[in-house]
């Protein structure tokens, strides 16, 4: 009977995970996925690919440019104040900050709808293309009030363009339709969205598309945040045409994102938080919803686990060194040690 089963499709199905199984668990094999391990992060580390976003100050003179035929944007008219949750890259502990924020019954927060298509981010890029000088008049130049079909007809309308106003309520019924109403017939009378990939540029779009919404910026030790996604065996993450699966990769990532918080100008309406902060039981929660004009209930939260933590309670030297090299000036402008 044995032999005949050894002899059979489902034996052999069956036996080579069983024995490899034994191998991985073993001195030899423990050895074998190291050396794998450090020969993917440095083989990652030598490729060295680029990390570049969209600049704040770039953006802002694109959108300076676009209101100067329009009346500029209007917060006290606007009754609208979603709330958006960025974090700084992945592993930081956003959908725990998610889950602490939805305890307001009238809030409800999309999580990272559609996020590797980076809706916002092209977006973002689209706006900050900035127009030549000569386009730029063209473009800009008010519509007549006294506009008639005649006069169309005998002027020169080969560039003619709606506001910069009609410009950017076109861009918000894009996130109005899209996240906004969905919200609001689920019930909610306020919304909002957490994202991952996000950095200072996309939240000054958002800024300019709802002049009073709030932003929540969240930031974790990318020690730890790089030990908990490599820990969950680097599934394939990626921004734009960037693959982050490796501690180079993810290093560079956070790096960019962390500097671009400071290109954030004076009197931005956002509230950083350190995920270290979050858990540390001396975190003021009253503060943080009486900013955000919502009543949390964090206990709720905060009494379930809901996903998976890290393996290791931290990276390997080289993981370490490697992070360490990519990103020391984003620890140092988010205080965090080398």
């Amino acid at each position: 009977m044995r032999e005949e089963l050894q002899n059979t499709d489902l034996w052999t199905v069956v036996r080579g995970p069983v024995l490899w199984g034994r191998a991985s668990r073993s001195r030899a094999g423990e050895l074998w996925h190291a050396m794998r391990r450090f020969s993917h992060e440095v083989g990652h580390w030598v490729r060295r690919a680029p990390v570049t976003f969209a600049k704040v100050e770039h953006l802002a003179e694109s959108i300076a440019a676009l209101q100067t035929n329009g009346s500029g944007v209007d917060g006290t008219t606007d009754a609208q104040a979603p709330i958006f949750l960025l974090s700084t890259g992945w592993r930081t502990g956003s959908t725990l900050l998610q889950r602490i924020l939805v305890t307001d019954p009238h809030l409800f927060l999309w999580g990272e709808p559609l996020g590797e298509k980076t809706l916002v981010s092209r977006v973002t890029e689209m706006v900050n293309c900035s127009l030549s000088p000569p386009d730029l008049k063209w473009r800009t130049r008010p519509l007549p009030d006294n506009l008639t079909s005649s006069s169309l007809a005998t002027s020169w309308i080969a560039t003619l363009s709606p506001s910069g106003d009609d410009f950017r309520l076109a861009l918000r019924s894009l996130f109005d339709r899209w996240l906004g109403d969905p919200a609001r017939r689920l019930g909610f009378g306020r919304w909002g969205l957490k994202e991952v990939r996000l950095g200072a540029a996309e939240a000054s779009l958002l800024h300019w598309l709802y002049p009073n919404a709030r932003f929540v910026i969240l930031s974790r030790h990318p020690y730890d945040s790089c030990v908990s996604l490599s820990d969950a065996n680097w599934h394939p993450l990626y921004y734009r045409d960037l693959r982050v699966d490796s501690a180079a990769g993810f290093a560079r990532y956070w790096n960019r994102v962390a500097l671009s918080w400071s290109e954030l100008p004076v009197g931005f309406p956002a509230f950083q938080i350190k995920y270290e902060d979050l858990i540390s039981g001396n975190f003021n929660f009253r503060k943080f919803e009486s900013w955000l004009g919502i009543k949390i209930k964090e206990e709720v939260a905060l009494s379930v686990v809901v996903g998976h933590s890290s393996v290791r309670s931290q990276p390997s030297w080289y993981e370490r060194w490697i992070i360490a090299q990519e990103a020391p000036s984003g620890m140092r402008s988010l205080g965090y040690s080398e």
